[in-house]
């Protein structure tokens, strides 16, 4: 008797053993996870400072296209991080939002450099862009909202 309580206590022991080792490494895993966004949210910050200060050597517009660049790729950076930590369909429109935001503002400030009827057909087109890239990722959320409007009237109808 005394043989099988032995054998069920070490059985017992085994499994906590090894439940505590899987939390411990899933704990130490997580850490880590932090570590490497927390690490990357620096690096993109260290890499907009730096592109800032490049811009400071410029003169007028150039360092306003400049910077509005710079605004733009720290954008993209945090939302591509975002989608790379919480893989959504929303986290990637958002990327492909702050990519057409950010290609925008760029050209809108380029177009300050132009006069005139040249400047108006700068923008139209920057913004011609920008609309089409929105009715891009529009287009690929749309289909999933009707098929979900559909289920959940159709749901309605039913009772």
């Amino acid at each position: 008797m005394s043989i099988k309580l032995y054998g069920i206590a070490a059985a017992v022991a085994l499994a906590f053993a090894a439940s505590a080792q899987a939390q411990t490494q899933t704990q130490s895993q997580a850490k880590s996870t932090r570590a490497a966004a927390k690490a990357d949210e620096e690096r993109i910050e260290a890499q907009y400072k730096a592109a800032k200060e490049r811009c400071e050597s410029l003169k007028d517009n150039a360092q306003d296209v400049c910077e509005k660049e710079a605004k733009a790729q720290q954008k993209v950076a945090k939302a591509e991080l975002e989608a790379k930590k919480n893989p959504s369909e929303r986290n990637q429109r958002k990327v492909q939002e702050a990519k057409a935001e950010g290609e925008y503002d760029v050209a809108k400030e380029k177009c300050d450099d132009m006069k005139g009827n040249e400047k108006d057909a700068c923008q139209k087109d920057a913004k011609a862009k920008y609309e089409s890239a929105k009715a891009q990722y529009a287009k690929r959320e749309a289909p999933r909202r009707s098929s979900t409007a559909g289920a959940t009237s159709g749901a309605t109808s039913n009772k």
